[in-house]
């Protein structure tokens, strides 16, 4: 049994109802449509978004079929907007397989992307807490505009840490925290327990793009990203943040003016993750790492005793301690 069947266990059911659900929405006749969404499901995840609401869900009380259907509502909107990120950063693969794109081409995938955001809205509808609707539709609106601020960022080079965060809430902590604080809406819990979830969302929402970016640093197999790919978009992140943050002002000038310049050679790429590591770019953004996880196990610990609880928090070690 792996560690992520230990922590599904509490809601074992729920989580097989979920897959279930998420199979059936993602179902076309059309035979483009039929063969990447093929493609998608071999390349997929542990679905730890999907997960993470069910358990939150169950800590808060009991899990509803209202907490299954907005699971399979943001694990569709989270699949969008990997298949749409694959097209915008010209990834050619994704966990260790070919992406969308990649198979399908930038139509096709575009198109696909558009198809899935449909079937999640179709099922939006049928949701009937509106709240719950105009959270994710509020989620959908910032997570593009994250997108596009990353992208602004990458023509600046030179940015700060708070810049950094700022994309990595709308990005990926946004996603995160309306997994929790939906799971506390859907099992009845207390607006002020729905508020202690949602910021132990967004915490370890920035433990898993933090702990992401760290991968960026070195070759990894497993996830298919090979060293440098986010450097070679253009896109800064902690690790590099912190060395340019601490060098020397003539140490630092020449890394900036690759960045600058954008020279994304394999020679400057090779030099710019040595840069980072040597300047200690690495410990330091896995100490920052730690301190959300451990502000965010705190915050778990005032929910009661359950196993679901236990699972919570097991899932924030796994995030942060995953190899891929």
């Amino acid at each position: 049994m792996t560690e992520i069947d230990i922590i599904k266990q509490p809601v074992t059911e729920q989580f097989a109802e979920f897959e279930a659900a998420f199979e059936a929405a993602l179902s076309s006749e059309t035979p483009s449509i039929c063969a990447s969404i093929t493609s998608l499901h071999r390349s997929g995840g542990k679905h730890i978004r999907p997960l993470l609401l069910l358990l939150t869900a169950r800590a808060c009380g009991q899990v509803t079929p209202a907490a299954v259907q907005s699971a399979v509502l943001l694990e569709l909107l989270h699949t969008a907007s990997l298949v749409h990120d694959d097209v915008v950063d010209d990834t050619s693969r994704r966990r260790g397989t070919p992406s969308l794109n990649a198979l399908h081409g930038n139509a096709v995938a575009v198109l696909v992307g558009d198809f899935i955001l449909a079937s999640m809205m179709i099922r939006a509808i049928a949701t009937v807490d509106k709240q719950i609707v105009s959270m994710i539709a509020a989620l959908c609106r910032d997570m593009a505009e994250g997108e596009i601020r990353q992208l602004d960022n990458t023509a600046e080079a030179a940015l700060s840490e708070a810049d950094y965060l700022a994309v990595l809430e709308k990005k990926t902590a946004g996603l995160l925290s309306a997994c929790t604080e939906i799971g506390a809406i859907t099992a009845g819990a207390t607006h002020p327990t729905q508020l202690l979830c949602r910021s132990f969302g967004d915490l370890m929402g920035i433990c898993f793009q933090i702990k992401d970016d760290i991968f960026d640093y070195f070759d990894n197999a497993e996830t298919g990203k090979p060293s440098g790919n986010d450097l070679r978009e253009g896109k800064v992140t902690l690790p590099l943040l912190y060395a340019l943050s601490t060098a020397p002002d003539a140490e630092k000038t020449r890394y900036l003016s690759i960045l600058q310049n954008k020279q994304f050679t394999p020679d400057n790429t090779a030099a710019l993750i040595r840069f980072a590591k040597e300047r200690g770019g690495i410990e330091y953004a896995e100490r920052r790492m730690n301190e959300y996880k451990t502000r965010a196990t705190a915050l778990i610990d005032n929910l009661p005793a359950s196993d679901a609880k236990d699972s919570l928090l097991r899932l924030a070690e796994f995030i942060t301690a995953r190899r891929h």
